[in-house]
């Protein structure tokens, strides 16, 4: 039964200072807040808005405001977080490129008494996002370490996805190359489970072609783009049904999630086939020359080109 391409979008309001973010349009009344020293000494993982800063809890804005410290993985995008919510703390950078010698940094201000909190750009620190080594230092440490949850963009995508929630895992970033991005696929050919990768806008096409080369064109996927702001997008259907919408866009914006829906019984493996055999395949389906094709096969494998040549030579006794 052929399945029906599903495309959903949100338009929620616009924000007056960016384009991705969607700012709150009211003022959360919170509670009468407790006097700084209610807020024990310790590292605490405090979850942001993913998009839209309504998206924040009263406990993360209580944290924020009686912290010492606010660890940022970009100190001016949780710049636009603090002032919605009048919090003046001072801040410091902790992201990938320092994140070894600030977390020795840190975790000494930790273990003298200091307050400090951890964020991200959006989410959950630690998810995709610095925060792991910190964490471990302070662990190391005897330092207490408390989470503040909140969103997360793979939680979102999931339980609006219509695949099934569990069981499931999450795997983060997919590699970027398509070699080792395919032997990633590979691995979850047969999963019986929901897949959730991060994925990057100019990398979303060429990630579904793996898919649909290595999962097969009938496998269940869906993108969700842009989750909680003003262009949120739901797009489901069979890899190849959202490869064909996606390819058909001049331009892809936006953190994307992808999900990929568990193997069902009608689904089949794409057909084994030796290197000369797909080799002749595509020059055959893609007119295209034989160097072109080997060029296509080698990467497909994750193999250099002159190690397909010699695969050829030999008979192409191998399979892709």
């Amino acid at each position: 039964m052929a399945r029906t391409l599903l495309s959903a979008k949100r338009r929620t309001g616009s924000d007056p200072d960016s384009d991705t973010t969607v700012r709150a349009t009211w003022d959360a009344t919170l509670p009468p807040m407790p006097a700084p020293e209610s807020l024990e000494p310790g590292l605490y993982l405090v979850a942001t808005p993913i998009g839209n800063l309504e998206d924040i809890t009263l406990r993360a804005i209580r944290v924020l405001k009686e912290c010492d410290l606010i660890a940022c993985e970009d100190t001016r995008q949780t710049k636009k977080l603090l002032n919605q919510y009048e919090i003046e703390k001072p801040t410091i950078s902790y992201h990938e490129h320092n994140e070894a010698s600030r977390a020795a940094e840190l975790v000494e201000k930790l273990a003298a008494g200091v307050r400090i909190a951890v964020v991200s750009d959006a989410g959950m620190p630690g998810i995709s996002d610095p925060g792991f080594r910190l964490l471990s230092l302070a662990i190391e440490r005897g330092i207490s370490v408390v989470p503040i949850p909140g969103p997360a963009a793979f939680v979102s995508a999931l339980v609006a996805s219509g695949l099934p929630v569990e069981p499931l895992t999450f795997r983060g970033f997919l590699p970027p190359k398509s070699g080792a991005r395919r032997r990633t696929l590979e691995k979850i050919r047969d999963s019986k489970q929901t897949e959730i990768f991060y994925e990057a806008p100019h990398r979303i096409t060429g990630t579904l072609e793996d898919a649909v080369a290595v999962l097969g064109m009938g496998r269940r996927v869906v993108v969700a783009r842009e989750l909680t702001k003003i262009h949120e997008e739901f797009l489901r259907g069979t890899a190849v049904e959202v490869l064909e919408v996606l390819k058909g866009r001049a331009e892809i914006k936006g953190e994307i999630v992808l999900l990929i829906g568990p193997a069902s019984e009608e689904e089949t493996r794409p057909a084994t086939a030796s290197l000369r055999d797909r080799v002749e395949q595509l020059m055959r389906d893609e007119k295209v020359d034989e160097k072109a094709a080997l060029k296509r096969v080698s990467k497909e494998r994750g193999i250099s080109k002159s190690e397909a040549y010699r695969e050829l030579q030999r008979g192409g006794s191998g399979h892709v």
